[in-house]
């Protein structure tokens, strides 16, 4: 569908379920991708099942999520998603999971978001996009603000994780920012 450097964005196949229920019990993934918030794992094949039956029925106009494949071995390593699109205000929320963990640090998470980001500016003709993460996620943190994310707050102590506090790091990015080249 989207090919980068390193990544290509495909749409949601039934067939991914099962990355998917690996990834979401891999502790290490949870804690990574979610500050450990049990509503994304450890679940069960059937809540795999369950949320893949709704992800597949997306309407692209509102939300979507993709299939992250490595370039090179044409592997799925991970997820990219946008939620909360609004037309009106032209905003959306996105977020990139990368589940397997060797394809870590070696720059696919941003460009699977560096993808994500050009297909919301360039076919929605949005005007700015969010996404946020926990300041324990220290690559995603740089990644963010080396793809031209600004961070625009942060939520004092909002994350809890193995009974440490964490800020919750709010991240955002404006048309023209993107349209300048900044990403």
């Amino acid at each position: 569908m989207f090919e980068g450097n390193l990544v290509r964005l495909r749409a949601l196949r039934a067939e991914d379920a099962e990355h998917h229920l690996r990834w979401r019990n891999d502790p290490e993934v949870v804690r990574l991708a979610s500050a450990g918030d049990p509503c994304f794992g450890p679940v069960t094949a059937e809540a795999v099942g369950l949320g893949f039956e709704r992800m597949l029925r997306l309407v692209p106009r509102e939300s979507a999520v993709f299939t992250v494949e490595d370039l090179e071995s044409g592997r799925v390593i991970g997820m990219a998603d946008y939620r909360d699109l609004d037309p009106y205000l032209g905003v959306a929320t996105l977020g990139v999971t990368i589940g397997e963990r060797e394809f870590w640090g070696r720059g696919h998470g941003r460009d699977a978001t560096r993808l994500l980001v050009d297909h919301l500016f360039g076919a929605y003709g949005l005007h700015r996009l969010e996404l946020d993460t926990w300041s324990g996620n220290e690559r995603a943190v740089r990644a963010f603000s080396g793809l031209g994310f600004r961070e625009e707050g942060r939520l004092r102590a909002a994350v809890l994780v193995a009974g440490e506090r964490y800020d919750r790091v709010l991240f955002g990015m404006l048309r023209e920012e993107w349209a300048a080249g900044l990403v």
